[in-house]
């Protein structure tokens, strides 16, 4: 028998996920690039980002029919079976016979035919009782967390802390908007253009449709938009609406100094460097030089003057001579707001993270304070949840660095305003401290944090 493309594409990214701690988007994009058919892209998608998503409801289900932890089992026969498992819950499409009997010739592909009658057998249990209410088969004395950990398939540590902070009902929320494809935007770099881009991608089976939150921003939906004729020649990049509002919120004026910390790979860079014009200056840092031709690379596809690309360590005193106007740190963290996109996050973060990274963030955060020119202005953003990492290292810097200051709330939402969507307030985006906010679940894109301080 053979296997599908698509489920040999799933296996092996899930194999790279487990075995290298590889990211699937990464390798998505990858196995994608050319050569695949839509509909094996599409399936090849779910299955690997499904997979990762309910791998914790999943292996709870297998160890019903497998009497011993899945965690024993050899990681092909594991990623066969989570496969096999997955495909007879969530995609009712595809035939039971389909999903069981490719999970099984996987397993004999991978040279572990010994496992074969493993893993028909589950499967094919696992397929008579799929119709049973979920809620019903764990124990009625699991704490809620525990219970709400299991049924959508994130850590319990992590469920206890939202919880927690958002209660019950944002939770569940936010849990469930982490387990659905994220929204696809882009930002078009010529609004204007809208009519014949559109008419481009829609030769690529491609629909571009207006976005929720940003005037100029795009929501794109079917085909593969990163393989199209208009994204290689630069009319477009992939971005999520939260993404694009955090550079805005520093209001660049033509002329201005601008530093970005943490620029790669450039996609909040690119904004900067058009709002400075060509007679501003625009420092891209990073710590990695491979990161930095990442940078280089996107401001050569959008045919933009390159940004003067500097490698540093951030969280060392910087060796700038002049300060800046103006400065983004889009700091380095656990990315707790982005696990719809990035489901394999949630398996490898603990607790203790957040207080390693909030070192990490503290130390850059205070070390672009220090070239950031007296009437200037700094944007401290994380795609993180989590208040360690967020509104506590902010608090932290300003306690440490006297006449700084929030930038009023009134000021950040002017603006951001005049970039909105028709019938989009700021004020919903930001709060009494003039921090900006989104929350998965709440707001269709992710989970982004963002203050605004000045000097």
């Amino acid at each position: 028998m053979t296997i599908s493309p698509a489920r040999k594409i799933a296996f092996d990214i899930l194999r790279r996920v487990e075995s290298q701690g590889a990211y699937a988007g990464d390798l998505l994009h990858e196995a994608l690039a050319s050569g695949v058919r839509r509909e094996d892209a599409a399936l090849a998608t779910e299955i690997s980002l499904g997979v990762l998503r309910r791998r914790r409801l999943l292996d709870f289900l297998l160890e019903r029919h497998l009497k011993k932890s899945p965690a024993r089992l050899d990681l092909p026969v594991l990623l066969a079976v989570r496969m096999g498992l997955y495909q007879l819950l969530y995609l009712q499409r595809i035939p039971a016979r389909a999903a069981v009997n490719e999970s099984v010739e996987l397993v004999k592909q991978a040279r572990k035919s010994s496992a074969a009658p493993l893993v028909n057998a589950v499967l094919r249990r696992a397929a008579e009782s799929s119709a049973l209410p979920l809620e019903n088969l764990i124990p009625s004395d699991s704490a809620p967390a525990e219970r709400l950990g299991i049924l959508h398939s994130y850590p319990t540590w992590l469920v206890e802390r939202w919880l927690a902070r958002f209660g019950p009902s944002r939770t569940v929320q936010l849990l469930d908007a982490g387990n659905r494809p994220p929204p696809l935007s882009c930002v078009l770099h010529d609004p204007g253009r809208r009519d014949n881009l559109s008419s481009s991608l829609a030769a690529s089976g491609i629909r571009l449709d207006h976005g929720a939150l940003l005037r100029d921003a795009f929501a794109l939906s079917g085909g593969s938009p990163s393989h199209s004729v208009a994204f290689r020649n630069g009319e477009f990049s992939i971005q999520d609406e939260a993404s694009q509002i955090v550079p805005l919120l520093l209001g660049v004026r033509l002329g201005e100094r601008v530093l970005d910390l943490c620029a790669a790979p450039g996609g909040k860079t690119a904004p900067l460097v058009k709002a400075a014009g060509e007679n501003g200056l625009v420092v891209a840092a990073d710590r990695h030089s491979h990161r930095l031709r990442a940078v280089h690379e996107q401001f050569r596809r959008l045919r933009l003057a390159s940004a003067n690309l500097v490698e540093l360590d951030a969280a060392r005193p910087l060796p700038f001579a002049a300060p800046f106007a103006k400065i983004l740190v889009d700091a380095p963290c656990t990315g707790t707001g982005t696990l719809a996109r990035h489901p394999e996050i949630r398996w490898r973060l603990a607790p203790e993270d957040l207080v390693e990274l909030r070192s990490l963030q503290l130390s850059i955060l205070l070390a672009a304070i220090e070239q950031l020119a007296p009437g200037g202005r700094l944007v401290y953003s994380t795609c993180s949840l989590e208040r360690e990492e967020n509104e506590d290292v902010v608090e932290a810097a300003l306690a440490q660095s006297p006449g700084l200051r929030r930038a009023p709330a009134r000021s950040v939402a002017a603006e951001l305003q005049p970039h909105l969507a028709p019938g989009v307030s700021a004020a919903s985006l930001i709060d009494s401290l003039g921090q900006f906010r989104t929350l998965p679940g709440e707001h269709p894109c992710d989970g982004f944090f963002a203050a605004v301080l000045e000097k």
